[in-house]
């Protein structure tokens, strides 16, 4: 998974500024024959799974709507990055890696 922050951009709402949100991206997978990769954001104390390119929450532990909405929204703007961070990933080699 690569870490990405939302604080590398300063054009972000507020709500997302004051406090760091760590991003991780899976490496691509296929499930029904369609491609796709998850996307996950934690701050340490709250968790929101995504999955692109959907660009839709899945899971939610302590991000309020407004939030959720910004993540997704952040999905979407940054939805070729992360397509291409996902594609990069090697998830054999992150194994062994370890």
């Amino acid at each position: 998974m690569q870490n990405f922050s939302l604080n590398d951009k300063a054009d972000k709402p507020e709500e997302i500024k004051k406090d760091r949100v760590d991003i991780k991206v899976s490496g691509v997978f296929e499930r029904d024959g369609k491609k796709m990769a998850y996307v996950s954001f934690s701050d340490g104390l709250r968790y929101a799974e995504g999955i692109i390119p959907d660009c839709v929450i899945t899971r939610n532990k302590g991000f309020g709507e407004d939030e959720t909405a910004q993540l997704e929204a952040y999905m979407k703007e940054e939805l070729g990055t992360l397509k291409k961070t996902a594609s990069g990933i090697n998830v054999v080699k992150a194994l062994i890696d370890k």
